[in-house]
């Protein structure tokens, strides 16, 4: 039975009205992460998508069957995932520690107003304390938007600023519908990589042990 998807406890965050500068280059983009995990993480998922699906260096055929998979919740999560990228999301977990982090913890987060409704009722004070949220309107996301020529990509990313709660698989459609040249810019196959398949990976990390 495939695993449910974004039943993910992944939230916006909201950051305060400062506003980063931002780099507006891709390659800048990277940067932005002084630890080099989000470079690593980038190729481990380029290296488990291009290992998984045998299309050769076709990108569109591989991202968009690997999108239509999300979207139809009929991907084999046993089997895509190589243990790299397994470790590399354990490392994201350590690492949400400050407002620049891909992902936050919620008990660190300053408006927990805006968030609550997304905050499972069942959950106990201990279990909210644990709930990480992705940060859309964190350096790496907003840098990536900030750089992109996709006017759709812009607004996947304003929408998602302010709804965290569109599930995957929606998303992944909404991606999957782009243009050719849209889908291969690297801003967005970076934001598929991260806000898709590691924020999945998020989610199910502890059945693989």
């Amino acid at each position: 039975m495939p695993l449910k998807i974004r039943s993910r406890i992944i939230v916006i965050l909201f950051l305060s009205s400062t506003q980063l500068v931002l780099p507006q280059s891709d390659a800048e983009c990277l940067n932005i992460d002084e630890t080099g995990i989000i470079k690593k993480a980038y190729k481990a998922f380029e290296n488990d998508l291009f290992n998984y699906y045998t299309f050769g260096k076709d990108s569109i055929k591989t991202y968009r069957t690997f999108l239509a998979e999300v979207a139809s919740l009929s991907l084999d999560l046993r089997k895509l995932p190589s243990d790299n990228s397994i470790q590399l999301t354990r490392a994201f977990k350590r690492n949400a520690t400050n407002k620049n982090s891909l992902w936050v913890k919620l008990s660190e987060y300053e408006n927990h107003e805006a968030t609550k409704k997304s905050i499972p009722s069942t959950s106990s004070e201990k279990d909210k304390s644990e709930i990480l949220i992705f940060n859309y309107r964190g350096g790496l996301i907003q840098c990536l938007k900030n750089s992109s020529e996709s006017d759709d990509f812009k607004e996947i990313v304003s929408t998602l600023e302010a709804n965290g709660n569109i599930s995957t698989s929606l998303v992944s459609q909404k991606f999957y519908y782009l243009n050719d040249n849209e889908l291969c810019s690297d801003e967005i196959k970076k934001f598929i990589a991260f806000d898709i398949y590691f924020s999945i990976l998020m989610v199910i990390e502890k059945a693989f042990g």
